[in-house]
This record gives structure tokens, C-alpha cells and sequence, in this order.
């Protein structure tokens, strides 16, 4: 996540749902945002306060009171910059034992990343930063086929492992899903794993799950949030009339490279357009 200011207070405040004067406020008493000025003297806050005023509400969400809550998210941030350190090292010891077909050295590394550090770092820092190059080195030419398949396996059942589970409880229910034809779950594995570590229950579909098997879903189980991911835009449009059945009885959102804000608009679901363990933060703060 870069620190460059990017964001308006206004622009901050929609995507967080908080207000302007609130945002100030928690500026000023708890630190919690560190805006950089522009040239003409406006506030300019980064991806990173955006990420710290949805973990605040979250926290406040399981009942810590606002003070409180900014100290947590303070001392998370102190704990983050010492563990990044150790997450670049487990991330490289990890791609390098799953580039040359080493599961055992894999599940070493997976096994001492999960030891070091918090759920959230581990899915953002290690699995997630490392589909990402996996994918941006498969895409160059640098990674082959069995290198992605073989990796991909491995951790996916890793994450699977960690789902354990999952569907207990009391907390909402999500159903997650990807349409057919899409293959590619570890995203939404790692966004159910980040919602239940918020108390969220979790049904998980998979991947290539046929149409009417997520509406009979839908309709039997009365989830509060349904969640689609795929890579190719086509997948989702090529369903519009069902995902808009869906959409009428309960909540949508649609995620993955293959997701767009008009798609998501035309059939009345959301957009979830961060990584996932951000956007699990921002479904419940949204609640």
C-alpha cells in the first residue's frame, strides 16, 4: 500500500461511510490518519488511513469504545513494521520452495509465516502478494504452467486447512461462489477466511459453481451477503438476469479482475474492488 496521499477527505468519507467531521475528529484526538498536504494546501490521505479508520470501525463493531480502538489500530500498525521484515523473508522462502517443487519446505515456510504473524498479514502479505507475482511472472513468461498448478494446490489446501469449520457459529452467513467456467478461488478462500476471523459464518461454493446450484443457495440458506469472484468479465455478464434475481432478495457483491462497478450496478449488486482481506473489513463496518 503506498503512503501517498491520494484521497480528499470527502472522497475518504464515502468510501468509509464515516463523515468529514468525524474523520477530523479522530485525526485530531487519536492520530489515527496522517494526511500529506497538496500544493494548494488540502489534506490528501493515503490507502493506509483508509485502512486504518475501516479496522477502527470494526473494532469499535465488537465493542471497544473509540479510544480504545485507535490505540489498537495504533499499536497493530507498530507490530506491522516489525513483521514485514519477517514477512518478506517467509514470503521469498515460500516462493522459492514452491518454485522447484518442494511441498514439504512449502508447508515449513506456510507453517512458520502462520506462527509469526496475525491472519490478516499472512493472507495479505504472504498468499496474496505471492499469487500476485506468481500470476505477473506467469503472464512474462517467467513461471510456468506446472509451477502456477502446483502452487496453487498447495495453498489452497493450506487455506482450506484454516477454514476448518467455518460455517459454525452465530455470526452472518456469507455465501461465496465463483460463476461457471472460473476456476480461480484462492481470493475469495482468503476473503472468507478474513470475514470469519470477524465472527462471519461462511458457506463456501467454489469454483464453476452452476447457476441455479447459487440461487438454490440463495434461497434456501437466506444468506446476508452472497459474494461472486471471477478473472474474466464475461462470466459474470453472461449471468446478469440470474445474479439480478439474486440481488433482489439478498445482498450481492461481485469481486476479482473480472468485476466492474457498471457490471455490478446493472444487476443492483455492489463492487468489492480492494484486496480481500480489505474488503472483508470493509463488509463489516458496513453492517
Amino acid at each position: 500500500m503506498s503512503e501517498q496521499g491520494v484521497l480528499r477527505i470527502g472522497e475518504l468519507s464515502r468510501r468509509v461511510g464515516v463523515s468529514p467531521e468525524l474523520l477530523r475528529a479522530w485525526e485530531r484526538r487519536y492520530g489515527l490518519l496522517c494526511p500529506t498536504r497538496s500544493q494548494g494546501g488540502f489534506r490528501l490521505y493515503s490507502t493506509t488511513d483508509e485502512q486504518r479508520v475501516r479496522r477502527m470501525l470494526a473494532l469499535q463493531q465488537q465493542g471497544l469504545s473509540p479510544a480504545v480502538a485507535a490505540q489498537t489500530v495504533a499499536d497493530e500498525a507498530d507490530t506491522a513494521d516489525t513483521a514485514d521484515v519477517a514477512a518478506d523473508a517467509l514470503r521469498q522462502a515460500l516462493a522459492e520452495a514452491l518454485d522447484r517443487f518442494d511441498e514439504a519446505a512449502a508447508n515449513r515456510a506456510f507453517d512458520r509465516a502462520l506462527g509469526t504473524l496475525s491472519l490478516d498479514t499472512l493472507l495479505r502479505e504472504i498468499v496474496l502478494d505471492y499469487l500476485t507475482d506468481l500470476g505477473e511472472r506467469w503472464s512474462a513468461g517467467q513461471a510456468t504452467v506446472a509451477q502456477e498448478h502446483f502452487a496453487t494446490n498447495v495453498l489452497r489446501g493450506r487455506l482450506l486447512g484454516l477454514a476448518r469449520d467455518w460455517g459454525q457459529g452465530g455470526g452472518p452467513l456469507t455465501v461465496l461462489a465463483c460463476p461457471p467456467g472460473e476456476l480461480h478461488d484462492l481470493g475469495l478462500i482468503c476473503f472468507g477466511l478474513a470475514l470469519r476471523a470477524y465472527g462471519w459464518r461462511i458457506a463456501f461454493l467454489g469454483a464453476d459453481t452452476p447457476v441455479d446450484t447459487l440461487k438454490h443457495a440463495a434461497d434456501s440458506l437466506r444468506p446476508d451477503l452472497v459474494v461472486l469472484t471471477a478473472t474474466v468479465a464475461q462470466r459474470l455478464s453472461q449471468i446478469q438476469s440470474e445474479l439480478r434475481e439474486v440481488s433482489g432478495s439478498t445482498r450481492l457483491a461481485l469481486a476479482g479482475a473480472g468485476a466492474s462497478e457498471a457490471l455490478a450496478a446493472s444487476i443492483g449488486a455492489e463492487l468489492l474492488d480492494g484486496d480481500p482481506v480489505t474488503q472483508a473489513a470493509r463488509i463489516v463496518a458496513a453492517r
